[in-house]
């Protein structure tokens, strides 16, 4: 039974920083792929950032390329999201989601290609 939890959201200044976290389990062997997502109050849900759990080969979306960075850690099954420079714009529910089947396409799998999600974790920035 696949499984993903976010944790570490929270009420943050204008300019800090939090680090979210996505425990997973009951995932097939590779290739498969994490993702973080977020939705803003009155938005549709956007796509941040992905990573391979096979290479580590990472993506991000231009609005937080500089400011965020995914990283893993295989050894827990736990796949991060730094996020830096916060800004009251970032304010949302957070979700890491899962490609069981992961092709390499960025694209698809941000889209179209996930098939389990996590519950969601609300990030805050105040100005």
């Amino acid at each position: 039974q696949v499984q993903l939890v976010e944790s570490g959201g929270g009420v943050v200044h204008t300019g800090g920083s939090l680090r979210l976290s996505c425990a997973y389990s009951g995932f097939p062997e590779y290739p498969y792929a994490i993702g973080w997502f977020r939705q803003a109050p009155g938005k549709e849900r956007e796509g941040l950032s992905c990573i391979s759990e096979s290479d580590g080969t990472t993506y991000y979306t231009d609005s937080v390329k500089g400011r965020f960075t995914i990283f893993r850690d295989n050894t827990k099954n736990i796949v991060f999201l730094q996020m830096n420079s916060l800004q009251p714009e970032d304010t949302a529910v957070y979700y890491c989601a899962g490609d069981i089947n992961y092709s390499g396409n960025y694209y698809y799998t941000m889209n179209y290609g996930m098939d389990f999600w996590g519950n969601g974790t609300l990030v805050t920035v105040s100005s």
